[in-house]
Formats: C-alpha cells, sequence, structure tokens
C-alpha cells in the first residue's frame, strides 16, 4: 500500500526530449522515408512529415533526452527535505551519469523509480535510448522476464487510474485538482523543443523538468494523505 512506502527509497524522475535533429531535412533520406511511414497514422493528411518532425521527440528512434531530472526525500528526526538534481547536455554523458546514480544509490529490490506516465514513456524511453547509445542497461530498466509486480517502478497516472485504463490524466490536471503548484507555468512539454533549437536556453529546460518532478513527488504526498513541501524543504544541488 502506498503509506507503507519509504518515501527515502524511491527516485522520482522526469525526462525531457526533443528530436533528434532540428529539422526533417537534416535526416538521412532512409530516416526520412522511415519516420514517414512510422507516423503515416498519426499524420493522416493534416501534416507532411516535415510539418509532424517537430513532434519526433516523443519517439525515442527517432528523438533524443535532453534531460533527467532526478528527486529524493531525505528525513532527519522531523526535518522533511526534497533534494533535486539534474543530469543534462550530450545524451550519452547524461545517461551515463544517470546510470551512475541509479546504480550506486538506488538498489533493488528495495528503492522504486517514480514518474507521471513514466511507465509508458520515461522509463521505455531511457532503456531504448541507452541501447541506441550502446550503453548496458542498468537492473532497473530490465524488464524482459520479470512479472509487472517485479518490475521496480511506480506511476502516479497508474496510482489515479485505481484500475481504469481507458483514464488518462494530465499532470498539470492533477496538481490543478490537489493545489499543488503548477510546473507549467513557464512552459509545457510541447515548447521544449523550440527552447531547446530556437532559444538555445537549456537552463530553462532544467527548471521546467526539475519543476516536474517536484510535482510527482507532491502529488505522492497528497495521495498519502500527507502535507505538500514547502519552499524552504527543497534543495536543488
Amino acid at each position: 500500500m502506498l503509506d507503507k512506502l519509504n518515501l527515502e527509497h524511491i527516485l522520482f524522475l522526469d525526462i525531457e526530449t526533443v528530436p533528434e535533429h532540428s529539422d526533417f531535412e537534416d535526416l538521412s533520406p532512409t530516416k526520412q522515408k522511415l519516420f514517414t511511414d512510422k507516423t503515416e497514422y498519426q499524420r493522416k493528411e493534416d501534416y507532411s512529415p516535415k510539418e509532424y518532425y517537430e513532434r519526433a521527440g516523443i519517439w525515442a528512434e527517432f528523438g533524443k533526452i535532453v534531460c533527467i531530472s532526478v528527486g529524493y526525500f531525505n528525513f532527519k528526526g522531523n526535518e522533511r527535505k526534497f533534494r533535486t538534481t539534474s543530469f543534462y547536455g550530450e545524451e550519452t554523458d547524461l545517461l551515463k551519469r544517470f546510470k551512475l546514480l541509479v546504480e550506486n544509490y538506488f538498489s533493488l529490490p528495495h528503492h522504486l523509480m517514480c514518474g507521471h506516465n513514466a511507465k509508458e514513456f520515461d522509463f521505455p524511453y531511457i532503456a531504448r535510448r541507452m541501447l541506441i547509445r550502446g550503453i548496458a542497461l542498468p537492473s532497473q530498466l530490465q524488464f524482459f522476464g520479470k512479472k509487472p509486480w517485479e518490475i521496480p517502478h511506480l506511476d502516479t497516472l497508474e496510482l489515479w487510474k485505481f484500475g481504469d485504463y481507458k483514464h488518462y490524466t494530465s499532470l498539470k490536471l492533477l496538481t490543478e485538482l490537489f493545489n499543488i503548484p503548477s510546473p507549467k507555468d513557464d512552459i509545457d512539454g510541447s515548447q521544449v523543443r523550440d527552447v531547446f533549437y530556437k532559444e538555445k536556453d537549456l537552463d530553462r529546460i532544467v527548471t521546467y523538468c526539475e519543476k516536474d518532478v517536484i510535482a510527482v513527488a507532491q502529488l505522492i504526498l497528497k495521495l498519502r494523505q500527507e502535507e505538500l513541501l514547502e519552499d524552504h524543504e527543497l534543495i536543488s544541488v
């Protein structure tokens, strides 16, 4: 049960992704064709592959990770802190540094990784990009041959579904419902591509990513009927 979980054993995370290249024309002819085929159903006749390429960051085969932010609770007596840190920049490097953190500080079977819609997006995306970059998967991201309850992942979207698997609720909506400070007060996911390629403002993306991590932690607290984190309890390292 959720109230039995040790909050210090949960690694909260969020990722930000962008298309692998800034423009469709930067893809090889082969990959342009593969992207065209991959997105044919979604695009229908409304968009050309070139126009639709701005959304390419949602697919690990055509996108890349530019930031992984993580957060974790720390308790000392009655004092509660929530620390966040981010891995960003060149993808291979940030993935290696993230893997090092996971393997050294969040070991199985006692620790969990948690995100919103992370079972459908963040966790598999990280795993796919690691393999594409030639990085061996940490045990926390190895799914093959495991039963669902053996996978050390917690998903706030899944918790909110209560078994209603046709139901999707955004993190933005849940933060509004529970009076949690919105992580979307500056940008949202649809703007990350332009902020990265046009504005070249990676710091802004990192800040947004860390706010999402904090929001997921706040949501877990609300689902446990506990008090929200206050500003003085938040530490960025």
